[in-house]
């Protein structure tokens, strides 16, 4: 077999039906709790780009090492196939969505296949499926029975090019653009469906300290979008328009309550705007809450101060949100730098009413003192100053005393969470199972009318149902009067808030899960996708499971155990989009190289939450790293390994050098390999694994027989650990390898080897430190063609001396050593290597005993042996002569090379 390639598409199509046919993948519904591997399903918009690749080849690789250690594996696929992107296709080729859904899921699942993805393909689903998506609406009836369901007038996020709403967490940036087209949103007045996951943001966010298996910076951007602030709420009366209700988090700092601003929005600014065309003027012309500078207007209103009695002025300011506690706030500009800047702006007294604590400056028996805050606002908590009664508490005691005292004060604690507003005003989505009735106003569709399927689609602009007469008219449930279905349909977030689910029992008909088997197989144990997700779909499932988990049909309240965001797929460091123009096909690279080449090349090149660079160069060269593994494998199956001992040697204990550190090699790929596939290190452990078939190679290439049982072992070994990344060659080399009632390789064990690894780890380093002195030293030197190598151990004493040197905390190392009798008889080469210690003493690593590092040394002289095809000799201390001996040190031998 040449090394240049193997005949990939008859090895992968062979062992894709062959898997297949044993049903390799299939979960049984009667496994206990199996291993739960999930790749977030994708949008079918197509075909595979590879990002897909990338993330399906880290769950299927997992999957594969998880059932080679003897695991029920549940690894399932589905389609998040709703959205305005199949509406917009089929619009543009005059088609309906489901037709032009189904062919891009009949594409990608062929291209899955072809990638050797290793799915239980009996539990696929696909959310636009009416026997899907009737339990979304079964589920949104459920959550109306809790009264997490509401439907009320809000002013919304419109995006005009897509002509539906859009939920806060889809508007990006501070442009505020639309996350699916890019196009700047505005704001709308509609009646909208909303889901009250705000009933759930305490628990949301103090649970996510017990995500330890996610990424902290997932944990951070769902705590920050969650957005937690406690404080007080307070009123201040307004004239005429009574008490309105402000929220601070510093109520200690109220005696500087010098003005109060209400949003632009606010129900008193819309009333003044009627009346003053300069609030008017401001609100429609000026406002802007995205500028860099506060902005507003004075009032010809007061606020009376409710800790001071004082009138304050009132403005409209566009800083002041409505969505952000309650539309009004009490400005503070001492101790706030955007009420700072405002106040300077518009001429308002700045009174600074906080100071820095005496006590926390060191000098308790001063006096506060208050800070000059004519520059800028003095933010951090302290004594209060010019405050009354409260003079001299601190921050957090006037909080607590203030709260008590005001009347209208109470503590409150708000959350930048708003509830998850699901309508859409778009065709290709699950129907909101609703009728509006003229008497009875929105009522549920009964359950046993469930689904509420979708009409043929209109191709029409704006919300293709409202033009389904036929379908739009119906009778009320309740009185039987003519009635119309509501036309929203919900959010496709919705479809993948349980979708993981639904895997666990995707034909049940009476109940979206099997409540028993969700309970044993939930939650899932490992979770793979985009951290573009990372508050959206990510922030939905869990409070749909927690909802759930509520309405006792789940035991557990968070969906996924561990999560990993996977890196981005990039070109010359730029990310892959057709509109750059800078995609490549998956499809081209598996017709030409194959999957295996595609899956090692993009496991091997990063740790699979880093962003790489695809790298035709890289492809080629796994590709040919393949090539030679076969070679390898089918050389020594077929007897010709460089002289194979046809005798049968092999058994372990007439093991050479040679094939012994071939055999510790083996089992220290076999221990860090193992390592790293359980933290999903592949880049790590794929590259163990091409170590040792490097290594399988050189001694096949050193020795004029290999021992037998020792290099099948490495073979049998090397195809294992590359089996989950590389399933195809490695089953097709493993079954030439092997006899037939072996099985298969994605039925076979996981290798083990007991081995320390942090011995292994010290070996190695030993051996390669050795290496690269002799490398050193014959390039230094100019040596041509060294005619013998000696290596020399350290004694006994220098490694006795680094043990102790690891050990102490003894300020002065060399007199503490060289109290040490052993060590002390050396005398002046004592003293020097115990100065050198004392120097090196934060690097000093712990080394392998002298009789261990003699014989890794020996084991691995071949390889120096090979390198420099020059005899290697390597002596104990005792053995070399004293001037040699003397330059060695435990991990760093000697080196005396003889010309």
């Amino acid at each position: 077999m040449s090394e240049e390639g193997y005949d990939h598409a008859a090895v992968e199509r062979r062992w894709q039906e062959a898997w297949a046919e044993a049903d390799a993948y299939r979960t049984p519904d009667d496994a206990e709790d199996p291993t739960y591997v999930l790749g977030m399903f994708p949008y079918p918009s197509g075909k595979l780009h590879m990002g897909h690749v990338r993330n399906y080849t880290i769950t299927d690789a997992y999957a594969r090492y998880r059932r080679m250690q003897g695991e029920d594996v549940l690894h399932p696929m589905g389609w998040d196939s709703f959205g305005l992107p199949a509406e917009n296709a089929a619009k543009e080729r005059d088609s309906n969505p489901r037709d032009w859904t189904m062919d891009c899921i009949e594409t990608m699942r062929g291209q899955m296949e072809a990638m050797g993805f290793g799915y239980d393909w009996e539990r696929e689903i696909t959310t636009c499926e009416p026997e899907y998506y009737r339990w979304n609406q079964w589920l949104f009836q459920q959550f109306h029975e809790e009264g997490l369901v509401e439907r009320r007038a809000a002013e919304v996020n419109w995006c005009p090019s897509c002509e539906t709403v859009l939920a806060d967490e889809q508007v990006e940036g501070e442009e505020e653009r639309c996350w699916r087209c890019d196009t700047l949103v505005e704001q709308r007045e509609l009646d909208q469906w909303t889901l009250g996951i705000t009933e759930y943001a305490d628990e949301l966010r103090s649970a996510i300290d017990d995500l330890e298996g996610w990424p902290d910076s997932v944990r951070e951007m769902q705590r920050n979008w969650i957005g937690k602030q406690e404080g007080s709420r307070v009123e201040f009366d307004i004239g005429n328009h009574g008490p309105v209700e402000a929220f601070t988090t510093r109520l200690d700092t109220i005696y500087g309550a010098t003005f109060f601003a209400l949003a632009p929005d606010h129900p008193i600014s819309e009333e003044l705007a009627a009346e003053d065309d300069e609030v008017a003027h401001f609100i429609e012309e000026v406002a802007d809450p995205d500028g860099d500078e506060p902005n507003g207007v004075e009032t010809d209103l007061t606020a009376t101060n409710p800790a001071t009695g004082e009138e304050v002025p009132v403005f409209v300011a566009d800083f002041v949100l409505s969505d952000v506690g309650t539309g009004a706030l009490m400005g503070v500009p001492g101790h706030d730098e955007r009420d700072h800047a405002f106040a300077e702006r518009m001429g308002v007294d700045i009174v600074p009413v906080v100071a820095p604590d005496p006590e926390e400056d060191g000098d308790g028996d001063a006096e506060p003192e208050a800070p000059d805050v004519s520059e800028g606002a003095y933010t951090e908590d302290g004594v209060l100053v010019n405050s009354g009664e409260y003079d001299g508490l601190t921050s957090a005691e006037a909080r607590e005393a203030l709260t008590e005292d005001i009347d209208s004060a109470a503590f409150h604690t708000q959350y930048r969470l708003r509830d998850w507003l699901i309508s859409r005003q778009r065709y290709w989505g699950t129907p909101i199972p609703v009728i509006h009735c003229d008497d009875c106003g929105p009522v549920m569709v009964p359950e046993e009318d469930l689904p509420v399927e979708l009409p043929e689609f209109v191709n029409t602009t704006g919300n293709p149902l409202d033009e389904a007469h036929e379908w739009k008219h119906t009778t009320c449930p309740d009185c039987g009067a003519d009635a119309v279905r509501e036309t929203d349909t919900m959010d496709t977030f919705v479809d993948s808030s349980w979708y993981f689910l639904r895997y666990v029992s995707p034909d049940l008909d009476d109940a979206p899960f099997d409540a028993e088997r969700a309970n044993d197989w939930m939650p899932v144990d490992q979770y793979v996708g985009g951290l573009e997700h990372a508050v959206m779909h990510l922030l939905y499932a869990r409070f749909a499971t927690k909802a759930i988990a509520d309405m006792d049909m789940l035991e557990h309240r968070e969906p996924f155990t561990n999560l990993l965001g996977q890196g981005m797929v990039q070109l010359e460091g730029e990310k892959m989009s057709k509109s750059k123009g800078n995609t490549v096909s998956p499809q081209r690279i598996v017709d030409e190289y194959g999957a295996d080449t595609a899956r090692l090349f993009m496991m091997q090149a990063a740790r699979p939450d880093t962003a790489f660079d695809w790298s035709e160069e890289g492809v080629k060269s796994t590709h040919r790293f393949l090539g030679r593994l076969a070679d390898t494998v089918r050389s020594f199956a077929g007897g010709d390994a460089g002289g194979v001992d046809a005798g049968g040697a092999g058994g372990d204990d007439d093991a050479d050098p040679a094939a012994r550190y071939v055999r510790s090699e083996v089992d220290a790929a076999v221990a860090v390999a193992t390592e790293n596939f359980d933290d999903l290190g592949f880049d790590l452990a794929t590259r163990e694994a091409q170590q040792l078939v490097g290594t399988l190679r050189s001694y096949r290439a050193y020795v004029d027989e290999v021992h037998a049982t020792t290099f099948e072992r490495g073979l049998t070994v090397a195809l294992k650990l590359l089996a989950p990344v590389a399933p195809h060659l490695t089953e097709e080399l493993y079954a030439e390898l092997t006899d037939e009632d072996e099985g298969m390789l994605v039925e076979a064990d996981w290798p083990t080897a007991d081995v320390d690894t942090d011995e292994a780890e010290k070996r190695r380093q030993l051996v390669e430190n050795t290496r690269e002195d002799v490398r050193n030293i014959v390039d230094v030197a100019g040596i041509d063609d060294p005619e013998r190598i000696d290596v020399v151990v350290a004694p006994e004493w220098k490694h006795e001396a680094l043990a102790i040197a690891i050990d102490s905390d003894a300020d002065n190392l060399v007199g503490e050593l060289m109290q040490t009798p052993e060590i002390q008889r050396h005398g002046s080469a004592a003293s020097d290597y115990a100065k050198d210690l004392q120097a090196e003493r934060e690097a000093l690593r712990p080394a392998l005993a002298p009789d261990r590092e003699h014989e890794a040394l020996e084991a691995a002289a071949w390889l120096i042996e090979r390198e420099f095809e020059s005899p290697v000799r390597v002596l104990s201390a005792e053995e070399a002569d004293d001037a040699v001996a003397n330059k060695a040190e435990p991990g760093r031998p000697a080196i005396d090379i003889a010309e």
